[in-house]
């Protein structure tokens, strides 16, 4: 099993840092000869060096010290000085991790990484205690229950940030433009329904991914029964709903592509190896999307297997995307299972999408930009109208009243109450309550355009 493009691995790795190593398992291609020798004992030396530093910790140390946790602390200090996504998992943490790709597990429902020493937010989970507290994709956290991150690794971090329902927990927020804040947070039992949807209007279905776990193509083909059933033959588009995903199982992102596609490439991936590189393409008898017109929704807590669907649409002009830059992870995590029942998280290729482009650290920018914003409605009466001018002349197609007069006088209030709305700018993203909802500005944009495509389609067709 696989997080955000992986690969899954197929037998357990068996990985003795201190007894033994075969310099012949590495990727890189074999030396031969004195060089290959060199090598070998300079292998050894550094892990004699290694050995050496552990007994002498041992022994030597203020306080007694548990030999697993020095050896687990090793390997993970190893495996998180290469990227912020490689990492040790020991068995109670491969277990969570597996129950978490099968949609259920036990936090605040946040996905996080690792920047500069803290704890950064790529995005909370919908309907989750950190979407609940306002938690926004970006925010770092510098503490947690008073206790500064500085120095913990990420493992460290989320394991503290795990624990019992229904308990309390106290994490230190910066955000940009603020002063550091608490957020108090109780955890819950987390359930992902990982695909929401609903018809907006008659015409246009949305559909939210809020992350890519086993049910979720499972859940876009539900989606899209549904639209049919409601809509029929009036279906004009759909709303595809990436914002604050932060990811998940490449399989998954692969098979909602291809709900969208009926040929050519969805992703590539590319490691180490030259023949290790892997194609997904799609396949015809997989796409129920009917050609319809899509948006693609994304902002800066879109990430890793939600780029790969907006860059395969993108790329395979699909769908117009629409909303703020991506949050760039185009990398590819392996998780290999090791004897203990252990596991590593360990960065092994990097993805492109189909036009070739790889996005890591960059994102993906949308065709149109939509910045995040709430539509407020403006106040009755705020702009007046001609019929609201004193002498405005009569519209001679009113109807008139039995006086003779017209049934809507000029120059007094309003004939109706001003029911337009404006768009305000959010803080920086728009809050999961208002995602997909009346005052989802974003979406609002989106459901506008597909209807303006398809009335110019309808002109056009009548002709």
């Amino acid at each position: 099993m696989m997080r955000l493009g992986f690969k899954a691995a197929t037998a357990a790795t068996v990985f003795w840092l201190v007894l033994s190593i075969d310099p012949t398992l590495a990727q890189a291609p074999a030396p031969s000869g004195s060089q290959a020798a060199q090598q070998k004992q300079e292998i050894y030396r550094e892990l004699d060096l290694f050995g050496q530093v552990l007994e002498r910790v041992r022994s030597d140390y203020v306080d007694e010290v548990d030999d697993q946790q020095l050896i687990e602390a090793a390997i993970n200090g190893m495996l998180s000085s290469l990227d912020p996504h490689s990492s040790y998992l020991n068995s109670k943490n491969f277990r969570d991790l597996q129950t978490q790709m099968r949609g259920e597990f036990g936090g605040l429902g946040i996905e996080v990484t690792m920047e500069n020493g803290l704890v950064k937010v790529v995005s909370p989970i919908d309907d989750t205690p950190a979407s609940r507290a306002g938690i926004k994709p970006g925010d770092l956290i510098v503490a947690i229950d008073g206790q500064a991150v500085m120095g913990l690794t990420l493992n460290d971090a989320v394991e503290k940030m795990r624990g019992p329902v229904n308990t309390t927990i106290k994490l230190t927020i910066r955000r940009e433009g603020r002063d550091p804040f608490d957020v108090t947070l109780t955890r819950a039992n987390i359930k992902i329904d990982s695909v929401k949807y609903s018809m907006q209007g008659d015409d246009i279905g949305y559909i939210r991914v809020t992350s890519f776990n086993e049910q979720s193509d499972v859940g876009v083909a539900a989606a899209f029964k549904s639209f049919r059933e409601k809509a029929g033959n009036k279906l004009a588009g759909i709303v595809l709903d990436l914002r604050n995903n932060p990811g998940g199982l490449l399989e998954e992102a692969v098979s909602v592509s291809n709900q969208f596609l009926n040929k050519g490439e969805i992703v590539s991936i590319r490691g180490r190896k030259p023949n290790s590189a892997q194609r997904f393409n799609a396949q015809p008898d997989k796409d129920i999307s009917g050609n319809l017109p899509v948006v693609v929704l994304i902002n800066g807590g879109s990430a890793s297997a939600s780029e790969i669907v907006a860059g395969a649409l993108q790329d395979q002009h699909r769908a117009v995307l629409m909303g703020t830059r991506s949050f760039g992870k185009g990398s590819v995590q392996t998780i290999i299972e090791l004897a203990d029942h252990s596991a590593m998280r360990l960065t092994t290729a990097r993805y492109y999408t189909p036009s070739g482009r790889s996005i890591q650290a960059k994102g993906i920018d949308p065709d149109i930009v939509v910045e995040a914003a709430k539509i407020e409605k403006l106040q009755a009466g705020q702009f007046p109208h001609e019929a609201d001018l004193r002498g405005a002349l009569p519209n001679p197609d009113t109807p008139k009243d039995p006086g003779g007069k017209s049934a809507a006088p000029s120059g007094s209030t309003p004939a109706s109450p001003d029911t337009g709305a404006q768009a305000k700018p959010d803080q920086g993203t728009t809050d999961a309550d208002v995602m997909g909802t009346a005052q989802d500005y974003q979406l609002a944009r989106a459901i506008d355009l597909l209807r303006g495509v398809a009335m110019f389609g309808n002109r056009i067709s009548s002709h």
